[in-house]
């Protein structure tokens, strides 16, 4: 039987794939059909995982035999190793939770198949074994397969096995690859899928009801950010992809509900960087008759449970620091910051040109206009917040960066606020919710002219949302953890990019070619 390729036709259909390679694999699948057997099967099934068959058979290694032949187990999984040796055949199949090795020969599938198995099957194939447990003469438990079928045929080779696939923005273009390729890159992403579970039941345990609030919003609001633009066609307007929920999530308090959370996707139309990607997850909750820093003592009570549920230490390392989790989190205000960590000199804190003169000294970039909560803010980027390495609560906010926040009563110039840094990165915020609906309109007045000012990144004014404090707005705590941030820390990754399954990318041009790092690169 031929299995060479004659044309780059396939009974005349133009084919996507025209790598020599992958034609040949076109025609292996054609063979597929020819001898009876469906290349891209639907009706497959599995009685047995491979950590499982591992975990049930470990006792074959203390049979005499070496094997249970009267136990026959099905295994579906995609061959990643194949190594013929005659008449005999050694291969690594590999499913969601791990692989194993499997070995078949003439005699167990019989001649006919066997020798199409031979010509047909490829490194990539996603096949379904059937046979009985056994140890090989090296000591390795295997399943000896008196049964294969070939479910899926793969069409593009796999990266060669040895340098795997290592191009970063090949990567993260192509996931299912990247996953495929990287055992660690699959669980990172089952820690991710646990850490979210687990925060989920956190909050449910302490009394917080789930709930799911719009994803296009008619005023971007929530936060001091750049939004998306996008057009709402049966209403014939605008809307927003929403920067934040906060808004709505506070309207639900206004209307009884006493504690919610929400665990979505956030759009900021802004760079990208190591901590920061265009889309990201958080969880926001709103806590009503509690204060941040009850917030903050909730908080720290998540992280330890996540550490637990997780097995990770309390010393934990990341980045090549070691963060300690097992003293309490340490609170400290942001004035207090300057000059304790900051080492920015107490006498220059209320002189706005003193700031400005300091840190363009320093060779940091500064926008001009700004007021001195945000010179304030400006210093503790540049001066403090990498050097939060332990899990660092900062209190006290300047006001002026703080348009959502309620006022301290005993100083008009702070807010009742904090934010979490653990590792150099900002993981929180919360703070006392402004229940005035004056002066929370008061600030978005403020905020208006900002933004007239050039300040595109100024909240919009909501005229809806101060309705809704007219109502009664009960004394509430909220807050906003950042999920992808916080799985970087306890997966020790340092780009969110590898945290966030498909991460924003530039636009490939028509021109211009991936390197597909395979076989037939």
């Amino acid at each position: 039987m031929a299995y060479a390729v004659t044309a780059k036709k396939n009974k005349g259909r133009e084919l996507f794939f025209t790598n020599q390679l992958e034609l040949q694999r076109v025609e292996k699948a054609e063979v597929l059909k020819t001898i009876g057997k469906n290349p891209y099967r639907h009706n497959t099934k599995r009685d047995i995982n491979t950590n499982e068959f591992k975990n049930r058979f470990a006792y074959i290694n203390d049979l005499e035999d070496k094997k249970d032949d009267k136990i026959v187990s099905t295994l579906i999984g995609r061959i990643k190793f194949l190594r013929w040796m005659g008449k005999a055949v050694f291969a690594k199949i590999e499913d969601e939770d791990g692989d194993l090795q499997i070995y078949f020969n003439k005699e167990a599938l019989g001649e006919e198949w066997f020798v199409h198995v031979k010509k047909l099957l490829d490194v990539g194939d996603i096949v379904q074994v059937s046979g009985y447990p056994f140890i090989t003469k090296t000591g390795e438990l295997s399943l000896h397969a008196t049964n294969l079928e070939i479910a899926t045929k793969s069409i593009t080779p796999l990266p060669e096995k040895f340098h795997g696939l290592q191009d970063k923005e090949l990567r993260y273009r192509q996931r299912y690859l990247d996953i495929i390729m990287n055992p660690e890159v699959k669980q990172t992403f089952k820690s991710r899928s646990k850490i979210i579970s687990v925060i989920r039941r956190f909050f449910e345990e302490h009394g917080f009801l789930e709930v799911e609030t719009p994803m296009m919003h008619p005023i971007p609001g929530g936060a001091n950010a750049k939004p998306f633009v996008t057009f709402h066609n049966a209403l014939g307007v605008e809307r927003y992809l929403r920067i934040a929920p906060e808004l709505y999530l506070k309207r639900l308090i206004v209307g009884g509900f006493n504690a919610v959370f929400e665990i979505n996707r956030n759009f900021r139309n802004e760079g990208l960087d190591l901590t920061h990607n265009p889309e990201f997850t958080s969880i926001e909750f709103y806590w009503a008759h509690h204060n941040y820093k009850d917030l903050m003592d909730l908080t720290e009570k998540l992280l330890h449970t996540l550490l637990k549920a997780l097995n990770l230490p309390e010393i934990l390392s990341y980045d090549n620091k070691i963060i300690d989790f097992s003293k309490p989190f340490e609170r400290i205000s942001h004035k207090e910051a300057l000059t304790k960590i900051g080492d920015i000199d107490a006498s220059i804190l209320n002189d706005k040109k003193a700031i400005e003169q300091k840190i363009r000294a320093d060779g940091f970039d500064l926008k001009p206009n700004l007021n001195l909560g945000q010179l304030h803010s400006e210093l503790f980027d540049n001066y403090v917040e990498n050097k939060l390495i332990n899990p660092t609560f900062i209190t006290q906010y300047p006001i002026e960066i703080s348009p959502l926040a309620r006022k301290n009563d005993e100083n008009k110039n702070i807010a009742e606020r904090f934010e979490l840094f653990i590792a150099g990165n900002e993981l929180a915020n919360g703070f006392n919710e402004l229940n005035d609906p004056l002066d929370q309109y008061a600030r978005f007045m403020a905020q208006l002219e900002a933004k007239a000012a050039g300040d595109d990144e100024a909240h919009e004014m909501d005229e809806d949302y101060i309705k809704a404090l007219g109502y009664g707005f009960a004394p509430t705590a909220g807050e906003g953890l950042g999920i992808d941030r916080l799985v970087m820390l306890l997966t020790n990754q340092t780009s969110i990019r590898d945290v966030i399954l498909f991460p924003a990318m530039k636009q490939l041009k028509p021109n211009d070619k991936q390197n597909d790092e395979g076989d037939n690169k």
